[in-house]
């Protein structure tokens, strides 16, 4: 059986409009009633990065939060929304980014991923992982992603939102766990995603990020709105719309080459608007920050730095904050004489630090051979 992932269109974030909107995006699969029943507990997973303007584009929109806080009290479910933030504390990431005045407008209750609680996924990559008290005591999870480029991953939506599940200073350690094998990380995300098996995934792509995403990109008015039951397969739809192969996502690689359900277009029914009309023609990706050859293990090794990027410091932007300092996994970065420097034989290419930094200081400085294949392929 196909999986079914519904299209809509939204041109901006007015709340007559969202409202409307996410009434017809849901309507093919029966409507909020379909995944929601009365009395039941429902967790709202937005994307609440960092204590961001929602006009950046890094977090999702808080009407977007809004409108389905009441399509679920309208069925009778009692609604929390959390999410564990990159940096800051929940409540203060909830408060900037406007997601915690629609809480309160509405009634839900906050849920600020306190406490963890150690869980095995199914297919046991990593043989534990810990993850918010809050996600395990829902009856329903609504996972509500924003459409973002990813320095790491390449796109984060609906897999990558769920990794906001792990609370606070777990994530770097993870990061450093997985190191700098891109695709094991990815099998870990798909993993994750599984596991909590959110019932529904609505996307906000309204204004998408671009560019260096998640943190310290553009926005870009994609005027779409994305449903579907599998997080998934959402993403291989998100990719189209974004214009991006599978092959520059890393959980779609990984998922594709695993036969994972929703991972390729054939497997997925759609509903609504068609692609065509939402796809994003000049969206910008994320520089690529390393590139399979086909090379032999004993060359690549030698080449490295040529065939990968790394984060670069721009002095004139960067403050000497030290939040990168604190968030970075392998903790390679150090602050001397008044300068940000990097061990860079040590970095494993997460980019962590490039997605928290709060100033854009942190750039990607990609490799000669690296940049060579990029232009080839513009050819």
């Amino acid at each position: 059986m196909k999986t079914q992932v519904s299209l809509g269109r939204c041109s901006s974030y007015r709340r007559a409009e969202v409202e409307q909107a996410l009434e017809l995006l849901l309507a093919p699969a029966g409507g909020m009633a379909a995944f929601v029943s009365p009395g039941q507990r429902v967790l709202l997973k937005p994307n609440m990065l960092a204590a961001k303007d929602p006009d950046l584009a890094v977090t999702t929109h808080p009407e977007i939060v809004r409108a389905v806080i009441r399509m679920v009290q309208k069925v009778g479910g009692k609604v929390a929304v959390g999410d564990s933030p990159g940096i800051g504390s929940p409540l203060q990431v909830a408060r900037r980014c406007g997601i915690l005045a629609m809480i309160e407008e509405t009634g839900a209750k906050f849920a600020p991923f306190s406490e963890s609680v150690s869980v095995r996924p199914q297919g046991s990559t990593f043989h534990q992982l810990e993850i918010a008290r809050d996600i395990l005591d829902a009856d329903v999870i609504i996972n509500l992603p924003k459409l973002k480029t990813h320095q790491m991953m390449g796109l984060t939506c609906g897999v990558k939102n769920l990794f906001g599940a792990v609370v606070g200073m777990r994530k770097p350690r993870l990061h450093l766990q997985a190191g700098s094998d891109k695709a094991f990380f990815a099998l870990m995300l798909l993993e994750l995603a599984e596991h909590i098996a959110p019932s529904l995934t609505i996307a906000d792509a309204v204004t998408a990020m671009e560019g260096d995403g998640p943190g310290s990109g553009d926005p870009i008015h994609m005027g779409a709105l994305l449903a579907s039951s599998n997080p998934l397969a959402l993403d291989t739809v998100a990719c189209q719309l974004a214009g991006m192969r599978p092959q520059e996502v890393w959980t779609q690689r990984v998922a594709a080459a695993s036969h994972r359900p929703g991972s390729q277009l054939s497997q997925i029914e759609l509903c609504g608007i068609p692609p065509e009309e939402l796809r994003c023609r000049n969206f910008r990706p994320a520089k690529t920050t390393d590139v399979n050859f086909g090379l032999p293990g004993w060359l690549r090794t030698p080449l490295k730095q040529s065939l990968s990027a790394r984060p670069q410091v721009d002095r004139q932007s960067c403050a000497l904050c030290g939040l990168c300092v604190k968030h970075c996994p392998p903790e390679i970065m150090t602050i001397e004489k008044g300068r940000l420097r990097i061990d860079y034989r040590r970095c494993i290419g997460c980019f962590c630090c490039q997605e928290l930094c709060p100033h854009g200081a942190l750039q990607t400085r990609q490799g000669l051979l690296l940049r060579l294949g990029r232009f080839l392929q513009r050819r």
